[in-house]
């Protein structure tokens, strides 16, 4: 018979942790269950994870295969070392319960026979279990949406369609966990969780920065040299905002609490653009000929 490397079939080291086998297990349980599996070789693959798992999730019977050392290697003829079958018989293992995906004993191979006998746990198999894994989606938004608790339809892999509530406030990067919509499990086992990562959409008006709003307000000369008090848009809708008196482009203004709902709120930083009226007739280009004449300005001087 051949030698079965077991620590080899799960892909870790002869030092591994239980936890790292447990691991390898689960992911490679997945890989080859014959209920999902496309590869050829699923079933066999599927019973040889689950035998090398009973084998080296055990202690004892761990440390009795260690006790075969790491001179052998797989596909080598394999026999039983004299006495074996004395030292490690079926009866030492009779506590053991076994976890490998609702095989019987005839799923063993001839080497784990060989070394454990076929007994060690019949009437106590149990089905293999496994959570379904999680999955991963983007979920574009608005930032209307991300202002208000908005609802979003997302119509998934498997033809469901999930009503997604948003949560106010919420920015770029962040993520929204829905129980138990991702993969399903097997063998009885919960199923994954989706996980939606919210891109918020670029606005026509607005720039988002955190949770500050951010946003650009053309204002006119006069406004900005005599003040004025102007309606400004909010994601909230409009408020009044009060322009000092020789403002100048670039100089910003912050609104409270008029970003994005928070703990704390953002609030919304209003920079004000100076924008020129258009010249269209001869008047009009006196009105700047005198504004020339009357003041004494280089906004070049510094350079």
């Amino acid at each position: 018979m051949e030698f079965k490397d077991y620590y080899k079939i799960l892909g870790v080291e002869r030092g591994a942790k239980e936890a790292e086998i447990k691991t390898a297990y689960r992911r490679l349980a997945r890989k080859y269950h014959p209920d999902v599996s496309k590869e050829s070789n699923a079933e066999q693959k599927f019973k040889e994870v689950g035998e090398a798992y009973e084998v080296l999730r055990d202690s004892e019977k761990r440390q009795a295969y260690d006790q075969l050392g790491s001179n052998w290697k797989a596909g080598q003829d394999f026999k039983p070392p004299p006495g074996w079958q004395g030292t490690f018989s079926s009866a030492d293992f009779s506590g053991g319960s076994f976890s490998g995906g609702g095989f019987s004993s005839s799923d063993f191979s001839d080497f784990f026979e060989s070394l454990f006998g076929g007994n060690f746990s019949q009437g106590r198999p149990s089905g293999f279990q496994s959570k379904g894994a999680d999955q991963h989606a983007s979920l574009s938004i608005t930032l209307e949406d991300a202002f208000k608790n908005a609802t979003k339809n997302i119509h998934l892999s498997n033809g469901r369609n999930l009503e997604v509530k948003i949560p106010t406030g919420i920015t770029s990067g962040k993520r929204i966990r829905l129980a138990g919509q991702g993969t399903a499990g097997m063998g009885g086992g919960p199923n994954g969780d989706l996980y939606l990562e919210i891109q918020v959409l670029p606005h026509s008006l607005y720039k988002l920065e955190g949770r500050n709003v951010l946003y650009d307000l053309p204002i006119s000369p006069w406004e900005a040299v005599l003040g004025a008090r102007i309606q400004v848009p909010t994601l909230g809708g409009r408020v009044q905002a009060k322009i000092p008196a020789g403002s100048q482009s670039g100089n910003k203004l912050r609104l409270k609490k008029r970003g994005l709902p928070g703990n704390p709120p953002g609030d919304q930083i209003v920079t004000l653009q100076i924008v020129m009226p258009k010249v269209t007739t001869e008047q009009d280009k006196h009105y700047y000929k005198d504004m020339a004449n009357r003041f004494d300005f280089n906004p070049r001087k510094h350079l």
